[in-house]
């Protein structure tokens, strides 16, 4: 034996994978089903044999039938010409007519004819049947010599040789034979047709035998693949038997089928333990990711209380230190007056910080109810522009608004929190003598509202974290006055309060674009804005109660509201606070009470006495708790609310509205 070449050895991989390939780039495609693929394969094959079969067996009968009814005419013929040669020599018609008659009571022919040369014609039978239904036969009729050698001589001639004296014809009636003919036809026919039903049904029942349990081998598939692991295919051979643990032990030899089936469970079964383990590790994923988002709520939760424990606790003297260093500002010597406005400017830093905490503590706690009604984008284009065109100015940034006459329904304030916020952060952001485009259009039935700047973008990478708490991107030093990096955490949440979500698509040297779609509105359904209110007057004895448990605010308070020009009076506790709300000399226009007072005492209880016995006083709330409890209480109880520290401003724009309405 001599060795493959290399070249030989690898060339057979090669070309069954070429192979494969090309059997894989042209499928086989198949029709039909393999019942009726089975049967047409056993049922034509069967077919064509028996019909050749049948066909030749019918012509053989056929020819046999057709030599028989020839033979038997041709040999009465030839008998009645060896009877009659004498006498038709002799011209004896009388012998010539009994040898006829007696012919024809053989009952073969049904009419015969002898004649001669000479004239003499002897017929004997009926003539009256149709010719088309007769077959004639003829013979010849020789003279016989009397020797014995002349029995023995060829057919149709004489020991002498002499020429036939004369002829008989005989005619037999086809009509029995034509019916043996066509019996033998349907004969044929008949055992064709069996043959075939015979073969149909045997290839019938063979290819329901081999079809049966491969439908049931497919079923098994389609369960399995619809997700039923615990499916198995009851296909089994002969001499299956099954093991301790219940699976079959399939014999060398047998049917394929049942091979395919065995193979099939076999599947089944690894399937069903991948879909066990893969379940057992989906539960203890499960219970993994409920363990740690119970923790998050968790966590979420007790920094929701430390955020209202610490805004409580810090606003308090923060409010305080307000109050003083707006009660210094005016008596501050020059080299004080910096000072001073570095305090004042910190403590507002911080208010705003606390502000934004507690704008996050109210979104998350769900206590803000947006009153949607229809919103004319000119007339809030126009509060914007308002707000924002000096720090445009100053950040030499011009301000581009397009409203296109479109109007949306939402929430007025809200709404313009979050686009004055975009707006916002879009000057901020925009090169010297840039552009930002506020644009209203029209999209899929909603209208979209985008905010555009040429500025230098935002990367991919912080898109997806810039509305997250904090997080700022280009402010890595922190510095306060870009901000705390709570914008647009506050806006996106707000935006989820509204029904919709802000949008950003952003590239670096390529500016951003801020959107948010919201449902499209009628301009006529929009409520006309109101007249102007009235410079409100100057708020000289206006009598105000401080109720509060800290000294240091119940001072500065005093101090400030003093200046203002307003009688003051001073409460601790809510006993001294009902003892002054109870004498009928005394009459508030203005109550202002901490929620947290000493011991178990509560700012609600004061206003609710207060309502009782001074129902014509304004009774506001001041504090710095900021929990969701605490905001839903204050909702259910309709309470005015202003959140510790106070900003004078607000405060005095509060008593001066109150002024004006007394008056």
């Amino acid at each position: 034996m001599t060795a493959p070449s290399p070249g030989v050895a690898h060339s057979a991989p090669v070309a069954a994978a070429a192979q494969a390939s090309r059997s894989q780039s042209h499928p086989l495609v198949v029709q039909g089903n393999l019942q009726r693929d089975l049967i047409r394969l056993g049922v034509v094959p069967c077919a064509a044999v028996a019909i050749a079969l049948t066909t030749w067996f019918t012509h053989s009968r056929l020819r046999t039938l057709e030599s028989a009814f020839d033979a038997e005419g041709q040999a009465v013929a030839r008998q009645v010409a060896a009877m009659s040669d004498l006498s038709l020599y002799a011209g004896d018609v009388p012998a010539l007519q009994n040898v006829a008659n007696a012919a024809l009571r053989g009952g073969q022919v049904v009419r015969i004819e002898i004649s001669n040369s000479a004239g003499v014609f002897v017929t004997a039978g009926s003539s009256t049947a149709p010719m088309e239904r007769q077959r004639m036969f003829t013979a010849p009729v020789t003279v016989r010599e009397a020797s014995r050698a002349s029995a023995f001589a060829p057919e149709g001639s004489t020991a002498a040789g002499d020429a036939p004296i004369g002829v008989v014809q005989t005619f037999r009636d086809t009509t029995e034979y034509g019916r043996e003919r066509t019996r033998s036809l349907m004969a044929g026919i008949g055992i064709a047709l069996v043959a075939l039903l015979a073969a149909w049904a045997s290839v019938r029942h063979m290819a329901r035998a081999v079809a049966s349990p491969l439908r049931r081998v497919s079923r098994t598939v389609a369960a399995l693949e619809a997700g039923n692991f615990d499916a198995r295919c009851d296909v089994v051979g002969r001499g299956a038997t099954e093991d301790e643990q219940g699976a079959q032990s399939v014999p060398r030899g047998t049917h394929e089928v049942a091979n395919l089936a065995h193979d099939i469970n076999r599947l089944a079964e690894r399937l069903q333990r991948n879909q066990q383990v893969s379940e057992e590790r989906v539960r203890e994923a499960t219970a993994v990711a409920l363990q740690r988002m119970a923790e998050a709520e968790q966590a979420a939760l007790s920094r929701a209380r430390f955020l209202a424990a610490a805004s409580h606790d810090l606003r308090q003297p923060l409010h305080a230190m307000g109050l003083f260093i707006d009660g210094l500002m005016p008596t501050a010597t020059p080299t004080q007056r910096p000072a001073v406005q570095r305090l004042q400017e910190s403590t507002e830093f911080m208010g705003v910080l606390l502000d934004d905490l507690l704008e996050i503590s109210r979104l998350d706690a769900q206590v803000l109810t947006p009153a949607i009604t229809a919103v004319s984008l000119a007339m809030l284009f126009d509060q914007l522009e308002a707000q924002h065109a000096s720090q445009a100015s100053e950040a030499r940034v011009r301000l581009v608004w397009r409203d296109h006459d479109l109007a949306v329904r939402s929430d007025p304030a809200l709404l313009l929190r979050i686009v004055g916020n975009l707006v916002s952060n879009a000057v901020r952001h925009a090169p010297l003598d840039g552009t930002v485009l506020v644009m209203a259009r029209r999209r899929g039935g909603a209208v979209r509202i985008e905010v555009r700047d040429n500025g230098v973008g935002i990367a991919p990478i912080h898109q997806s974290r810039i509305f997250e708490e904090f997080y700022q991107v280009a402010n890595t030093e922190r510095d306060r006055r870009q901000g705390f990096g709570l914008g647009l955490a506050i806006c996106a949440r707000i935006a989820r309060l509204l029904g919709t979500r802000i949008a950003v698509r952003s590239a670096l040297q390529n500016g951003s674009t801020f959107s948010l779609d919201l449902p499209e509105a009628r301009l006529a359904d929009v409520t006309p804005p109101m007249p102007q209110p009235v410079v409100p007057s100057a708020l000289a004895h206006l009598r105000c109660l401080v109720v509060d448990d800290d000294p240091a605010i119940l001072e500065s308070s005093r101090m400030l509201l003093e200046q203002w020009g307003c009688q003051v009076n001073l409460a601790a506790t809510f006993g001294e606070a009902v003892v002054l709300l109870g004498e009928p000399a005394v009459h508030f226009d203005v109550l202002l009470c901490d929620l947290q007072l000493a011991g178990d005492e509560d700012g609600m209880t004061v206003i609710e006495a207060a309502r009782k016995l001074q129902p014509d006083a304004l009774a506001v709330l001041v504090s710095g708790a900021t929990g969701p409890e605490v905001l839903q209480r204050l909702r259910q109880g309709g309470v005015m609310l202003l959140t510790k520290p106070v900003a004078p401003a607000k405060l005095r724009a509060l008593l001066s509205t109150r002024r004006q309405k007394t008056a």
